[in-house]
């Protein structure tokens, strides 16, 4: 079956951070390979296992992408970029909203105008923004909720 979403399991760990490392290399053009080996690290360390993961499996049943939930907050989203623009994102927060409701929250960096862009065009209004990100470093993040 083509575009299975499943929840997280162990064995995709490694596929998931590998993901995690495309996209970002491709889309957060604005960290450095500092920052980015920062957040790698946290994403290796066990960060897939403070969130409830859902995993858009491929044709072949592999990994395309995954997002990443706390309650109604989407604390990550990524697809495998050469699956950008192919809808796997968007099934993504569909199927987010099927077991969470429609009162998705989720934060973007300001500097990725492509995420921005995406959670607009999905029905996602900003709501705040801060200066600092999560990790206390100085990417402005925006906060952003679902309007439907």
């Amino acid at each position: 079956m083509l575009n299975k979403i499943v929840p997280y399991q162990e064995n995709y760990h490694d596929k998931l951070v590998d993901i995690w490392y495309q996209a970002v290399r491709h889309t957060h053009t604005f960290l450095t390979d500092t920052d980015i080996e920062f957040y790698h690290q946290m994403l290796q360390n066990g960060a897939l296992k403070e969130v409830e993961i859902w995993v858009e499996l491929n044709e072949n049943k592999e990994p395309a992408g995954f997002i990443g939930l706390d309650g109604t907050k989407i604390e990550m989203l990524f697809v495998d970029p050469k699956y950008h623009g192919k809808g796997k994102g968007s099934r993504l927060i569909k199927h987010a909203e099927k077991v969470k409701g429609s009162n998705l929250q989720v934060d973007v960096n300001e500097q990725n105008d492509g995420a921005y862009i995406f959670y607009k065009r999905y029905g996602f209004v900003k709501k705040g923004r801060s200066e600092l990100d999560s990790s206390g470093r100085p990417f402005p993040i925006l906060h952003l909720v679902l309007k439907r």
